[in-house]
């Protein structure tokens, strides 16, 4: 297959495997979450009366490792455009929306293999999903995470030409979408005030199907997450679509 769109999936996935500093690096936070929060935190949980934490983290956790690793994605962008590659491919005669969707398609395929890794990982210490037929099903709701932030990481960069502004950027959004996402604590308890901001927040919707799929847990009900998730992709795949084809040369 020649088609830009294959290409650029297959050009991210072999950056990817190429980089084995990046794959060790990228473990080492969700696996310090899992361990530090879900054995520190577990007994205390578990007085509470909420169960295992270890098995309401791990949806989490595995969300959040999807998070990084599709938001920061972008930066290739604009290490792309600094180094000259991006200017070659952008003036080829084919369509820059084939061109930003294979890169995303790309991009998001390595943040589902991140989150599966983590998954394994969640297994290897301890968690247990309920339902084993459904693991397929939250694969879909992983994949739509990773589109999700990889075209909302790709949109970011396509409107700017420095690494340390995108940094800043990411970092300024990631946190708030994690945290106030329902991977650390229910929601169900929360002051109405941050129960507003967790239901605007996307990825709250795919930690909820993730848990749901996984632990037969869910906040905001398993349609309702697929359903927006979906939405919100397609939005701002959209979006971004639009963007990197304004990208000046």
């Amino acid at each position: 297959m020649n088609s830009p769109l294959y290409i650029m999936w297959l050009r991210q996935l072999k950056r990817y495997w190429r980089s084995k500093a990046r794959i060790v690096g990228s473990l080492a936070q969700p696996i310090l979450f899992l361990v530090a929060l879900g054995f520190g935190f577990g007994p205390i949980f578990q007085k509470a009366g909420g169960g295992s934490y270890l098995e309401f983290l791990a949806p989490g956790i595995i969300a959040m490792s999807i998070l990084f690793t599709a938001m920061f994605n972008g930066i290739e962008i604009i290490w792309d455009r600094q180094f000259g590659f991006l200017k070659e491919t952008l003036v080829a005669p084919v369509s820059r929306y084939s061109i930003m969707l294979g890169r995303t398609l790309g991009g998001a395929t390595v943040a589902l293999i991140q989150g599966i890794i983590v998954f394994i990982i969640s297994l290897l210490i301890g968690f247990r999903p309920v339902n084993l037929s459904m693991i397929l099903i939250s694969f879909i709701f992983m994949f739509l995470i990773a589109v999700l932030f990889t075209a909302l990481g790709t949109a970011i960069a396509s409107r700017l030409e420095d690494m340390q502004g995108f940094q800043l950027i990411m970092n300024f959004i990631i946190m708030p979408l994690f945290f106030l996402s329902g991977a650390l604590f229910p929601i169900e308890s929360l002051p109405e005030a941050l129960k507003i901001v967790t239901k605007i927040n996307p990825l709250s919707y795919g930690v909820d199907g993730i848990r749901a799929c996984l632990t037969g847990i869910s906040s905001l009900g398993i349609f309702m997450d697929f359903f927006i998730l979906l939405i919100v992709s397609l939005i701002i795949l959209s979006i971004g679509s639009y963007l990197f084809s304004k990208i000046e040369i």
